[in-house]
């Protein structure tokens, strides 16, 4: 606990964040992409990000370079996603059970790691 403000990365304000970021509430259409069925609450901007990354989202590294040109990314975002993905696995794992339990605990293991 006493790393976890290194392991946050630099302060910021909070974003509004979708909240809900998941490959299943991105619809495309043609060259773009519509956000669905949001959960918006104040948080951190990697969040979202994170969240795309965890369920597989096409063009991933297009929507991330376009992201990080448009507001770029304090230095380390890459290694913080796992911190980010916890609590969408933590809930994935009380509601759907143990198959996601390996999953929990590679992002824990990569986010301690993250730390030195």
């Amino acid at each position: 606990m006493d790393a976890a403000e290194a392991l946050a990365g630099p302060s910021e304000p909070p974003a509004r964040i979708h909240g809900d970021l998941w490959s299943g509430n991105v619809r495309w259409t043609g060259d773009r992409a519509l956000l669905i069925d949001p959960a918006a609450h104040g948080g951190h901007r990697e969040t979202d990000l994170a969240m795309l990354a965890l369920f597989g989202t096409p063009l991933l590294d297009r929507i991330l370079a376009a992201y990080d040109e448009a507001a770029p990314l304090a230095d380390g975002w890459r290694a913080r996603v796992p911190l980010h993905q916890l609590h969408p696995l933590l809930v994935h794992v009380a509601l759907f059970g143990g198959s996601y339990r390996a999953s929990l605990l590679d992002a824990a293991r990569a986010a301690a790691a993250a730390l030195g």
